[in-house]
C-alpha cells in the first residue's frame, strides 16, 4: 500500500499502542430480560453504547453460576450482533468469582467484548484475577486478547489507581462512586452520591481526577460512574457533559436505557472541531502523513494522533461525518475494537 493511502492507526503508534477506541456509554443491566432488551436496542441503535451483563449485582443469591452462564449463553446468541456484550464477575475476595470467570471464558470466551473485575483493594487483587483470566484463555485454547475493565472503589484501590492502570490487557478503568463514598464511613454526606455534590465534594472530585489522570496517563480509557436520574434526562446530560469537560472521562455508565443517548451525546465531541479534525486528518493522508500547514498553522503526527483520537470519539457517538471522510477511515461499521 502506498504510504499516502495509509491508515492513521497504521501510521501513528509506530512504538506504542493505539489509544481504545471504546464506546461513550456503558450500560449495565443485570437479568437475561433486561440483557436481551439491551441487545434488542443497541441492534437498533447501532454500537453506540456496550453491555455489561452483570454477574456482581445481578445473580440471585445462591444461583451465581447459573447465573454466569446464563451470560455465557446470551454472549454467544445470534442477538449479539455487536459482540459488544461483556460481563461483570464477582471481586476477588468472593468464593465463586473463578467459576463464574470459568463459565463466561470457558463458553464464550471468543465473543465477550470484554470482562469487568470489581472492588479491588489494591493493584495484586486485580492482577490476580487477570492472572486467573490469562490461565483460562490458555486452557480452553482462547488465542485473542480479552479485554479487562478495572472497578477503582475502595481506598487502596485509589491509591494504586496508576500500577492498576498498567496491568496486563486493562482498557478502562472505571470509578465506582457509592462504593468509595460509603468506605469513607459516612465521613463524605450523602448529597456526594449525587450532583452536584459528587463534583464538588473535595475527596470525591480528587478521586475523580485521580482516576482519570491514571487512566489517560496510561493510555487506557476512563470511565465514569453512573448517574442516579432515572426521569430527568437533562441531569443525566449535565452529569456525563461535566464529567467529559471538567475532568477528562470519555465514557459513563448507564443503569437504565432511558440515560442511553443523553450520554452519548454528552461525550460526543463538539462537531465543529470534528469536521476540522477530518479536514486535518484527510490533509496529512494526502501529504503521505508528512507535516502540513492547514489554517496558517503546522501539524504533523503529534498533532495529528490528537485529531485522530478526536474524530474516534466522533464516530463512536454517532456524529454524521461526510462521506469521503468514512470511506477513507472508517470503511467498516464503527467497532470499539
Amino acid at each position: 500500500m502506498n504510504a499516502q493511502h495509509l491508515h492513521p492507526a497504521d501510521v501513528l503508534y509506530a512504538g506504542s499502542k493505539p489509544f481504545p477506541a471504546l464506546a461513550a456509554c456503558e450500560h449495565y443491566a443485570g437479568s437475561e430480560k433486561l440483557i436481551r432488551k439491551s441487545l434488542d436496542l443497541q441492534n437498533e441503535l447501532g454500537p453506540l453504547f456496550d453491555i455489561t451483563a452483570d454477574c456482581e449485582d445481578g445473580a440471585p443469591a445462591g444461583f451465581e453460576l447459573a447465573h454466569a452462564t446464563m451470560i455465557a449463553a446470551l454472549i454467544n446468541d445470534p442477538a449479539n450482533r455487536h459482540d459488544r456484550l461483556g460481563a461483570r464477575v464477582h471481586d476477588v475476595r468472593h468464593p465463586l468469582w473463578r467459576e463464574e470467570l470459568e463459565a463466561i471464558v470457558g463458553r464464550a470466551g471468543e465473543r465477550v467484548a470484554y470482562v469487568v473485575f470489581p472492588k479491588p483493594e489494591c493493584a495484586d487483587d486485580a492482577l490476580e484475577q487477570i492472572t486467573a483470566l490469562d490461565e483460562l484463555r490458555d486452557r480452553y485454547g482462547i488465542h485473542r486478547e480479552i479485554p479487562v475493565h478495572v472497578l477503582i472503589e475502595t481506598h487502596g484501590a485509589l491509591r494504586e489507581a496508576w500500577q492498576i492502570a498498567a496491568l496486563p490487557h486493562v482498557e478502562s478503568i472505571d470509578f465506582g462512586l457509592m462504593d468509595f463514598v460509603s468506605a469513607h464511613h459516612g465521613a463524605i454526606p450523602g448529597s456526594a452520591m449525587k450532583s452536584p455534590g459528587q463534583f464538588t465534594h473535595p475527596l470525591v472530585a480528587r478521586a475523580k481526577a485521580e482516576i482519570a489522570a491514571a487512566a489517560l496517563g496510561n493510555g487506557v480509557v476512563p470511565t465514569h460512574n453512573v448517574s442516579t436520574e432515572l426521569t430527568d434526562m437533562d441531569a443525566v446530560r449535565a452529569d456525563a457533559r461535566r464529567a467529559r469537560l471538567e475532568f477528562g472521562y470519555l465514557r459513563m455508565w448507564s443503569i437504565h436505557p432511558a440515560q442511553i443517548s443523553s450520554i452519548v451525546e454528552a461525550m460526543r465531541p463538539d462537531f465543529a472541531e470534528a469536521i476540522e479534525a477530518a479536514a486535518i486528518l484527510v490533509a496529512a493522508q494526502d501529504a503521505a502523513w508528512g507535516p502540513i500547514r492547514f489554517g496558517g498553522r503546522l501539524h504533523d503526527r503529534a498533532s495529528y494522533r490528537y485529531y485522530w483520537n478526536l474524530l474516534c470519539q466522533a464516530q463512536s457517538t454517532g456524529c454524521q461525518l461526510p462521506v469521503d471522510v468514512r470511506q477513507r477511515f472508517f470503511p467498516q461499521p464503527p467497532q470499539p475494537h
